[in-house]
């Protein structure tokens, strides 16, 4: 980090200065001095041109306005950003609070307490409440609007100081004799803080400043200290918070009069005076240090007496109050950045974040990458790739070298145990420093390797790669006829530099210094070394001259005579060991053999040297808003000799310029010249130049003029090398050279271009290079998205493969079907179309397409797959699919598994499958049964289940007569059917009896119907036939029915063993029983158990294997020839009773 002295502001009068604020936001700096004197005053910087930025710019005052209000001496000022408010009090205790009015400030409020005088003022981080401090104890916190929020009197204290914590919970109180109480925001005492600093201190103190930093800008590392507190007696502590026992110590070894943060938290400043070694006088200085007390540098400032120090909003500028003026100074932070391949590296904190966000910058398509880092130390770059050197954990001592590349991927990370103060690198090796080792490491990088090469890289050559040495050790690095010209220097505090051979690293040479160098720099050849010393003088040593001293011993290594001052960067050319620039404060300054040319204003840190051009970038106005770095921040520089050069060729001649850059030779420079010969054809001049630069491209080009007849067709080559390509176009055109103008633009990859040139002509060789253009332009619309644009000239270009991928994109399925209906059979693309509507789950036309191109295993999956089921059996019956079977069962099971039962029966339904669609019905319908739901539901439930069997039976009879087709009469067919049928079923009650269940419901419904339309006799019948299906319904039910019809018909021996057969019911409880028998005591005693019709029931009672068929409209036995039978379920009516039915009574089939 560097500090000069830029400017200076006198104050008229003389009048000695008190105070300074520099408002952080709007750039207002507010002074106030004896005699009430407060002025506020504006600088900025006025110029239209892009290279003069920042502090380069010149700077004036755009306000200068004197405020008259205070009588007494001004000795506080304060800014409230936020508000846009400045506060001011002077010695008589009075308070006025200014505000912006149309450019100029104004009073708004005043307060006067007429009893003391303020000692501080401070806003806090939002800028909502402030807090007054007088010298007689009183506190007084007020909001932004004037309002007085409480005031508090700490009786027998001396207040000098007051201080916000960032989150406004807590304040400071310093007190006069120099302690610190800690109170809360409503004034309750909490504690006295504890000052380490002061320990063995003796005598009186007094406290110079109190600045807590709010963490506006974000932390340089998580719980970073941020409170600092110093003495007058030079004695600092900086406290990560208020009850911090290990605070960061400093002894600044000067008289304090202010200290303030920069913008960020990373730099402390000082400000007070030195007692100077040689002069009697105190010497006014200003002291830097990081938040971990390591001191930055030292800021020497004329005049008798500073009274006060300021930071500007952005850490760029100081201001300090000394006597009668106002004297500013430039800071050239260290920022963390780098610059490799065209990429600019840089890093910042937020404050949302803790850790150090990195971005790296593409400048040359302006695209920037972003990478979050913790505890980051520094960034160093070379080539194409930088170092970002680490913290590996709070907690662990060891640290992290992560090797990236220009967009921040890491390749390669090295934990090492040294700290990296001091990283450098080389296009092979990266070396790290701490105070008293060295680490050096050959990191390879795969991009530069085979496989193979990798794999031969074994464990030994690995360990081999990094070495760590002390600084004191001299390591031999025996040679193994390894040449290397690449030179490792290290510098000590001592100002001894040593200097050891790549790769094997032996020390070869030390060399001694009267200065402690703070930065170091090589030349390209390893000749020169340039070093940058604390206090930013620039010096060079020559590190292999031979020369004589003092003694008259030989001595390698020079001092070179030249010597600058004030110098924050310097860059050695990459390609020319006697050319540097370097940057002395706003100037730079570029260097041939230690001469100066004439400088360059801007504040430009520099990024690169090479080809005769500096490339530099303004980081401190990329910073101001680092999110979005703008290309104008890199500025690029030609140095002299260029630029006369190119003045040289434009006005006197290629002849005359030749013969200059003969005596100036550069690379750049002939390529300038064979540029400049070929404008003019000159192509002698051209090739020669083009040797001399070593420009092989260059050469055959130059040849391949020379072949050229047509003076005109060179000159449209040459428009074209300089990519002119509209002049080279042109030219081609008037030659009546379409064909070339379509070959330059298809080498520049114009389809658009090449669309039009082709669309002027005509020609049997355009149609595949037009369906080309057309294709190309689809690709360019489709890469960006534009799926509408691409399908228009897709469909000009018969890419149907693209086209396919468009409409899909555009979800344009019409579009796709017809793509589909329009391509061959069996075209490649159909499988793919048809998977586009798989996806989309479009099951019709990505069976279409997949059958159109032979797939049908591909249909049924699809089929199977969008749960089109009917459509996947049929498809797999027309092409004889025997895995069927096996499919229905895997999604049956899966949808029972969610118990849909009924969709599975659906299922095996609409796929034939009626045996197992039954199973599953009549296992619905007894699980009903069972829950005593309604039995009419019941009844469907099993009607459902027994239809299922007969269309099962019908299937088997129909399978077995296309089997036995034309062998014999269909009764044979039929019968062969039922027989395999029989084989193939297992023997299953609901096979051979398929309507018992249906018949049991039927009957039990029918029985009580009749009983409630007092039908009591045929209730009574019917009630008869349920004793057949008690493994259907319950007996207990069927037995109580039974009983209650012979009741009603007086038949009461029916009824009588109705009774017995209930009270021997095992399932009932001996309660239930009880009851029942008391009720039969209660029947039975009033009549006698024997039936009145006992020859009509007797037939009914006795049943028996040669049973008479039962109607099923009415439960009589069916005793007549004449009755009718009901085709599906086979059951019979009594003809009378038929022609009261439209639909048969059982299985509601239509009566026919």
């Amino acid at each position: 980090m560097f500090f000069y002295l830029s400017k200076k502001i006198a104050i008229p009068n003389n009048v000695k200065l008190k105070c300074i604020s520099w408002n952080k936001d709007q750039g207002f700096i507010a002074c106030g001095g004896e005699d009430g004197l407060l002025k506020v005053l504006k600088l900025e910087t006025q110029t239209d041109d892009a290279k003069l930025r920042g502090l380069a710019a010149p700077s004036n005052l755009s306000m200068n306005q004197t405020l008259e209000g205070h009588s007494g001496s001004v000795q506080v000022v304060t800014w409230n950003e936020q508000y846009q408010k400045l506060t001011t009090s002077d010695q008589n205790g009075l308070i006025i609070v200014w505000m912006l009015y149309k450019g100029s400030w104004y009073e708004e409020m005043i307060n006067n307490r007429n009893k003391s005088v303020v000692r501080s003022m401070s806003w806090n981080a939002d800028g909502q409440k402030i807090c007054i401090v007088y010298e007689d104890g009183a506190v007084i916190v007020g909001s932004v609007d004037g309002n007085r929020i409480w005031g508090k009197d700490l009786k027998g204290i001396q207040l000098c100081h007051v201080a916000w914590s960032a989150d406004s919970k807590i304040l400071l109180f310093g007190m006069a004799n120099g302690e610190i109480h800690i109170y809360d925001n409503q004034g309750n005492f909490i504690m006295k803080m504890k000052l380490n600093c002061l320990v063995n201190v003796t005598g009186a103190v007094s406290i110079a400043g109190i600045h807590w930093y709010h963490g506006t800008e974000g932390y340089v590392e998580p719980h970073c200290p941020c409170l600092a507190i110093c003495f007058d007696n030079g004695r600092c502590q900086i406290m990560r918070h208020e009850n911090d026992q290990n605070p960061v110590l400093i002894d600044s070894g000067m008289y304090v009069v202010g200290i303030q943060w920069n913008h960020t938290g990373s730099v402390l400043a000082v400000a007070g005076s030195q007692k100077a070694i040689t002069q009697d006088k105190d010497v006014n200085t200003v002291q830097f240090y990081t938040p971990f007390g390591e001191h930055l540098g030292t800021l020497k400032v004329p005049g008798k007496q500073m009274s006060a120090l300021s930071w500007e909003g952005g850490g760029l500028k100081v201001a300090l109050a000394v006597d009668s003026f106002i004297y500013f100074a430039n800071i050239r932070p260290d920022y963390k950045w780098g610059y490799c391949s065209n990429t600019v590296v840089y890093a910042y904190t937020r404050p949302d974040r803790p850790e150090y966000c990195v971005i790296f910058w593409d400048t040359k398509n302006n695209e920037k990458y972003v990478k979050y880092v913790k505890s980051l130390i520094s960034i160093t770059t070379c080539g194409d790739f930088c170092i970002l050197a680490t913290k590996a954990d709070e907690n662990h001592p060891q640290f992290v070298l992560v090797l990236c590349n220009s967009i921040g991927t890491p390749l390669d990370p090295k934990y090492i145990d040294l700290v990296p103060l001091f990283v450098t690198m080389t296009k092979t090796h990266v070396i790290a420093a701490s105070k008293e080792a060295f680490y050096t490491w050959q990191y390879r990088v795969a991009k530069k390797l085979t496989a193979l090469e990798i794999n031969q890289i074994t464990r030994s050559r690995k360990e081999g790669r990094e070495r760590i040495y002390h600084v004191d050790d001299t390591p031999s690095g025996s040679v193994d006829g390894v040449l290397d010209y690449s030179k490792a220097i290290q510098s000590r505090e001592s100002g001894t530099i040593q200097r050891y051979s790549l790769p094997n690293v032996g020390l070869i040479q030390k060399y001694s210094l009267n200065c402690r160098a703070y930065q170091l720099s090589l030349n390209c050849n390893s000749s020169r070394l340039a070093i940058i010393d604390i206090s930013g003088v620039l010096t060079f040593f020559d590190l292999d001259a031979r020369v004589t001293d003092s003694t008259g011993q030989q001595v390698i290594g020079e001092l070179l005579k030249l010597e600058r001052k004030d110098v924050w960067d310097m860059k050695w050319a990459k390609d020319n060991p006697d050319l540097f620039a370097m940057m002395e404060k706003t100037r730079m300054y570029v260097f041939r053999n230690l001469d100066p040319e004439e400088p360059i204003q801007t504040s430009g840190y520099i990024c690169n040297f090479e080809d005769l051009e500096i490339k530099s970038v303004l980081l401190d106005e990329i910073l101001k808003n680092p999110e979005y770095p703008d290309k104008d921040y890199i500025i690029n520089f030609e140095i002299r000799s260029l630029r006369d050069s190119r003045a040289l060729i434009e006005k006197v001649g290629i002849e005359d310029a030749s013969q200059f850059i003969e005596d100036n030779p550069h690379p750049r420079l002939w390529r300038l010249l064979a540029e400049a010969a070929l404008q003019k054809l000159d192509l002698h001049t051209a090739e020669q130049a083009f040797v001399r630069c070593k420009d092989y491209q260059g050469i055959k080009f130059v040849k391949c003029l020379g072949n050229l007849q047509s003076e005109s067709m060179k000159q449209a080559e040459v428009a074209a090398y300089f990519g002119r390509f509209e002049e080279a176009e042109r030219m081609y055109l008037d030659m009546d050279r379409r064909d070339l103008a379509i070959g330059l633009r298809l080498k520049l990859g114009d389809w658009f271009r090449v669309l039009q040139l082709l669309k002027t002509g005509s020609g049997d060789a355009d149609d595949s290079l037009l369906e080309q253009a057309h294709n190309a332009i689809g690709d360019y619309f489709a890469d960006r998205q534009k799926w509408l644009n691409a399908v228009q000239y897709y469909v000009q270009g018969r890419n149907q493969e693209r086209l396919a991928e468009c409409y899909y994109m555009l979800e344009d399925y019409e579009g796709l079907e017809n793509l589909a209906n329009s391509l061959p059979e069996n075209h490649k693309l159909l499988p793919e179309i048809a998977q586009m509507f798989v996806r989309a789950g479009m099951c019709e036309q990505a069976v279409t397409a997949f059958l159109k191109c032979n797939q049908p295993k591909a249909a049924v999956d699809t089929c199977v797959h969008l749960n089109r089921w009917n459509k996947a059996v049929e498809l797999a019956k027309s092409h004889n699919m025997k895995e069927i079977g096996s499919l229905l069962a895997r999604y049956a099971s899966h949808l029972l598994e969610k118990n849909k039962i009924l969709d599975a029966i659906e299922l095996y339904r609409k796929a034939s499958y009626f045996y197992d669609a039954a199973k599953l019905m009549f296992k619905i319908a007894d699980e009903e049964a069972k829950k005593r739901t309604k039995p009419l539901r019941v009844k469907k439930l099993y009607v459902l289940s027994a239809l299922l069997i007969e269309q099962y039976h019908e299937q088997m009879k129909n399978a077995q007569r296309g089997k036995v087709k034309g062998k014999s009469s269909e009764a044979t067919s039929a019968l062969a059917g039922l027989l395999e049928e029989e084989v193939l079923s297992t023997t299953s009650r609901f096979t051979d009896n398929a309507w018992r269940g249906a018949e049991a419901y039927h009957f039990f419904i029918l029985a009580q119907r009749q009983l409630y339309e007092g039908y009591v006799d045929n209730a009574l019948k019917t009630a008869l036939h349920l004793r057949d299906y008690e493994d259907i319904i319950p007996a207990v039910e069927i037995y109580s029915l039974l009983a209650l019809c012979a009741c009603a018909s007086r038949a009461f021996g029916t009824c009588s063993k109705a009774f017995i057969k209930l009270e021997s019911l095992e399932t009932l409880s001996s309660e239930q029983k009880q009851q029942y028998e008391n009720l039969a005591l209660e029947i039975f005693t009033k009549h006698t158990p024997k039936d009145n019709r006992k020859s009509e029931l007797d037939s009914l009672l006795e049943g028996g294997e040669g049973k008479l068929p039962t109607c099923v409209a009415t439960g009589n036995p069916v005793t007549e020839y004449q009755f009718w039978t009901c085709s599906v379920c086979k059951h019979c009516v009594l003809a009378q009773e038929i022609s009261n039915y439209n639909f048969c009574p059982l299985c509601h089939s239509a009566v026919g």
